[in-house]
């Protein structure tokens, strides 16, 4: 998997985003964030940033006020948005082979086990990347199954 510059933007965002929100309730900040204080805080280019808040609007994830105090706000609930929400409205599918999805990949009959492993590999990462919040990612907290996983020392050696 390879996380594109959107991708990574689109998450820092959002997390500024969520941690603005109020921690009692976990309901959006009811005041809205600035395109150009989100992309300050994050560096962040701000023609970038536009791009990625408006997939993230088409997602429904997001939600813009308009006037003098308006901004940009969480429209969900950081608790019920997904790492792989994100990644899939602003890059698509989580795993797809030369942009088509694994399912429906055709191979001949000696390559047809790389379907099996493309499609392993999505069910893979969904278990990581359906499981993480914005919530868990603004409290520093990863969900157990998901944090065990940091701890294998070989996860963390480059190959």
């Amino acid at each position: 998997m390879r996380v594109t510059a959107k991708s990574d933007y689109a998450l820092r965002s959002l997390l500024e985003l969520a941690t603005a929100a109020d921690s009692s309730n976990h309901e959006p900040a009811s005041a809205p964030m600035s395109a150009e204080e989100l992309g300050r805080l994050q560096d962040i280019p701000h023609g970038f940033l536009q791009a990625i808040l408006s997939d993230l609007r088409r997602a429904g994830i997001v939600a813009s006020r308009r006037g003098k105090s308006g901004g940009w706000v969480l429209a969900r609930d950081p608790a019920s948005v997904s790492v792989a929400d994100v990644l899939r409205a602003v890059d698509g599918p989580l795993v797809s082979v030369y942009d088509v999805r694994p399912e429906a990949v055709a191979y001949n009959e000696r390559a047809e086990v790389l379907q099996h492993v493309w499609i392993a590999s999505r069910a893979a990462l969904r278990r990581v990347m359906d499981s993480v919040t914005l919530a868990d990612l603004a409290a520093g907290n990863l969900p157990g199954e998901v944090h065990a996983l940091t701890l294998d020392t070989d996860a963390w050696e480059a190959r």
